[in-house]
C-alpha cells in the first residue's frame, strides 16, 4: 500500500515520532491518493472504493482524537487500513448496509485542504459532521453508552449531534447491545489462567444443520475437549484438573455435549463402562455417566505418523500423474468446453483436485474393504454434518474447492461456478458468494460467445478491466471472451472421467502401502466409540499430498501457476441455457 518507508513525513524537529493528534496535519492529497489506490485494488468498482476509503479516514480521525505517539507513520497507517478493510469485507459478506450518505468529494476536499492550519479541533469536527451517518459512527454511539457508561448529553457533544438523535439510535438496537454486554460481563468473571491451546477443526456436510465448532472458541471449552480426548471424565474431575469452579465446568460440558442444535456436540456421554450412552442423539436432560470426546482429534505426533504414510508414496504418485496426464493430453483437449480457445494449463489446474482425490479414494476403498469392513459407520452416515481435526501446529496443507450456483443470470437458466484454492492459486470467491452482484463474473458469463467492448457502458468497461486483470476475460480485437473454462450443463458429469481413470490399476501398489500404515495409526489413536469415523483420519492423513503434487508439477513445468496467485487457473463454470 504505502511504498518506501524513507518517504515518511518528518514531524517535530525532524524526528519520525509524531503525536496522534497531528494525524490531521498529514491528511493531504498525496496520502488520500495512496489510500484510494489501496481501496480500489481491493473493491469491485470506484464507488465501493470510496465507501471503504471513507471508513479508513474515519478510523484515522478517531485516532487523531486520542493520546499517544506514532513511531512509524506508514506502519501505523497500514495497520489502520488493513484492519478497516478486514472489517469492511466481513460486514459486506453479511450484506451489512455501509452506505455513506454525504458527498465523498466534499469529505476528501475538507481533509486535503491546506487552509486547516493548526486548528485541528475545527477540522476534526468537520470530519465528524461529514460522516455522521456512517454505520461505524452509529455503532460508536452504542459502545459509548453501554460499555463506557457515558451519558446521552456527553455522547451528543462528542458526536456533534442532538440528544434526541442519540436516543433514537440507542433505541433501535437496545436489546441486542444489552445481550452482548451481559455475555461479555459473564465471560469476564471466569478464570483466564488456562494455557493457550488451539485446534484446526474441519467439517463435512451441511453446517447449517448444526455446527458444534462455534461453541469451542474460548480456552475453557478447548481444554475440556482435550481432557476428554483419551479418557472419559466427570465434571468434578475436570474442575479439579483445570482448577476451575465446578459450576462453570458443568455448564460448559453440557454446552459442548448438546452442540448448536441439541443433537450433535463435540462431547458425548459414556456409561460407567466407557461405552457410548444410549438415547436419542446427544439430547436428554441428565448425564448417565461421564463425558468423552465425540469427534476425531489428533495431537501433533499422531498427525506426523498419519501423514508419514502418504508422504512415503508421494514421489511415486507424482511420477504416475506426470506420465498419465501427458499420455491422455489429447483426450483432455478433446473435451467439449464452450470456450473460444482451450488452454492446456487451465485444464490441468482444473483437474488437480480430482486427481488428488482419486489417490485418497483408492486408499479409502482399501481401508473400507480390508481393515474396517466390520466397523459400524451408521451414526456418521446418518448425520448431516460431522467435524474432525487436530492440534494446530503451524503447518498448513492443501486448499479448498468451493462451488456456488445461481438461476436466471445473464440469460442463463442456471450457472454454477467452481473455485479452487491452494498455495499457488488464490480464490476468486467463496461458498455463499453473491453472484447476482458480481459484475466481473457476470461479464464472464455474457462473454462465452464473445462480447463487444462498444456494448459496454463506462462502468461496464471498468468492470471488464477488472475481469481481465483477475483472469475472467481476455480481449481479442474489439471483443471480450471468457478465459475461465466453461462447460455445458450436459457435459458437467463427464468433466473428471479421465482423471478417475487413475483408479484402474495405476495407483494400486502405493494405495495398498498407505492403507496398511493409516489403518495401524487409526487402531492406535482413535477411541473405540469413534472407529466408525475412520475415513476422516484418512482425509487428514492425505493433507500433504495435494501441495506436494502441485509443487512437483510446477517444478517440472507441467503446471504454470498464475502470477501473484490470481488468474483463470483453478476457476471454471457450468452453464445451462
Amino acid at each position: 500500500m504505502f511504498s518506501g518507508q524513507n518517504s515518511c513525513k518528518t514531524i517535530s524537529g525532524g524526528t519520525r515520532t509524531m503525536k496522534k493528534q497531528e494525524l490531521l496535519k498529514i491528511m493531504d492529497g498525496e496520502l488520500m491518493e495512496k489510500l484510494f489506490s489501496f481501496c480500489y485494488a481491493r473493491t469491485s468498482d470506484s464507488q465501493e472504493a470510496r465507501e471503504l476509503c471513507s471508513d479508513i479516514v474515519f478510523e484515522l480521525m478517531k485516532a487523531a482524537n486520542t493520546e499517544g505517539d506514532i513511531g512509524n507513520l506508514y506502519g501505523f497507517l497500514w495497520k489502520v487500513a488493513r484492519n478497516t478493510y478486514a472489517d469492511f469485507s466481513d460486514k459486506k459478506s453479511r450484506n451489512s448496509d455501509r452506505t455513506y450518505h454525504g458527498d465523498p468529494e466534499e469529505l476528501f476536499s475538507v481533509l486535503a485542504s491546506p487552509d486547516g492550519g493548526d486548528d485541528s479541533r475545527e477540522l476534526l469536527d468537520a470530519v465528524y459532521r461529514q460522516i455522521a451517518f456512517l454505520t461505524r459512527a452509529y455503532r460508536e454511539v452504542m459502545i459509548l453508552f453501554y460499555l463506557d457508561g457515558l451519558p446521552v448529553a456527553e455522547i451528543a457533544g462528542r458526536q456533534n449531534t442532538s440528544e434526541g438523535a442519540i436516543r433514537e439510535r440507542l433505541s433501535s438496537a437496545r436489546k441486542r447491545i444489552r445481550s452482548e454486554v451481559e455475555k461479555m460481563a459473564e465471560s469476564s468473571q471466569r478464570p483466564v489462567v488456562l494455557n493457550q491451546i488451539d485446534y484446526w477443526i474441519m467439517g463435512n456436510g451441511n453446517p447449517l444443520w448444526g455446527d458444534p465448532r462455534k461453541l469451542c472458541t474460548r480456552q475453557l471449552p478447548r481444554h475440556l475437549v482435550w481432557l476428554c480426548r483419551k479418557k472419559s471424565v466427570s465434571a468434578a474431575e475436570a474442575a479439579e484438573e483445570l482448577h476451575v469452579p465446578t459450576v462453570y465446568v458443568e455448564e460448559e460440558l453440557e454446552i459442548l455435549r448438546r452442540g448448536e442444535n441439541g443433537q450433535y456436540g463435540l462431547l458425548r456421554w459414556l456409561d460407567s463402562g466407557n461405552k457410548a450412552a444410549t438415547g436419542k442423539g446427544t439430547g436428554g436432560t441428565r448425564a448417565p455417566g461421564r463425558y468423552a470426546i465425540n469427534f476425531l482429534l489428533f495431537d501433533t505426533k499422531e498427525m506426523e505418523q498419519l501423514r508419514a504414510a502418504y508422504r512415503e508414496q508421494i514421489p511415486a504418485f507424482c511420477r504416475v500423474v506426470r506420465d498419465y496426464v501427458e499420455t491422455h493430453k489429447e483426450e483432455y483437449m478433446a473435451f467439449p468446453y464452450l470456450n473460444r480457445r482451450k488452454d492446456w494449463n487451465l485444464i490441468l489446474w482444473q483437474q488437480m483436485h480430482a486427481i488428488f482425490h482419486v489417490f485418497e479414494d483408492c486408499v479409502e476403498g482399501i481401508l473400507a474393504g480390508k481393515y474396517f469392513a466390520g466397523v459400524d459407520t451408521g451414526e456418521d452416515d446418518r448425520r448431516p454434518f460431522s467435524v474432525f481435526g487436530h492440534v494446530r501446529e503451524g503447518e498448513n496443507f492443501g486448499g479448498g474447492l468451493d462451488g456456488m450456483s445461481g438461476e436466471n443470470i445473464c440469460g442463463c437458466a442456471r450457472v454454477t461456478v467452481f473455485n479452487i484454492t491452494n498455495r499457488w492459486v488464490q480464490p476468486h470467491l467463496w461458498a455463499g458468494h453473491d453472484m447476482a452482484n458480481d459484475a466481473a463474473l457476470q461479464l464472464a458469463i455474457r462473454a462465452v460467445e464473445g462480447l463487444g467492448v462498444e456494448e459496454l457502458s463506462e462502468t461496464g468497461k471498468e468492470h471488464a478491466a477488472r475481469a481481465i486483470e483477475c483472469g475472467y476475460l481476455y480481449r481479442e480485437g474489439d471483443r471480450l471472451y471468457t478465459k475461465i473454462l466453461v462447460c455445458g450443463a450436459g457435459d458437467e458429469d463427464r468433466l473428471f472421467d479421465i482423471a478417475n481413470g487413475l483408479a484402474h490399476g495405476y495407483l494400486e501398489e502405493s494405495a495398498q502401502n498407505v492403507a496398511e500404515k493409516v489403518a495401524g495409526c487409526i487402531r492406535r489413536f482413535v477411541p473405540e466409540h469413534l472407529l466408525g469415523e475412520w475415513k476422516y483420519a484418512n482425509w487428514l492423513a492425505a493433507q500433504p499430498v495435494l501441495d506436494a503434487l502441485l509443487d512437483n508439477l510446477v517444478a517440472a513445468k507441467v503446471l504454470i501457476p498464475p502470477e501473484n496467485g490470481v488468474g483463470a487457473e483453478g476457476c471454471w463454470m457450468n452453464v445451462e441455457k
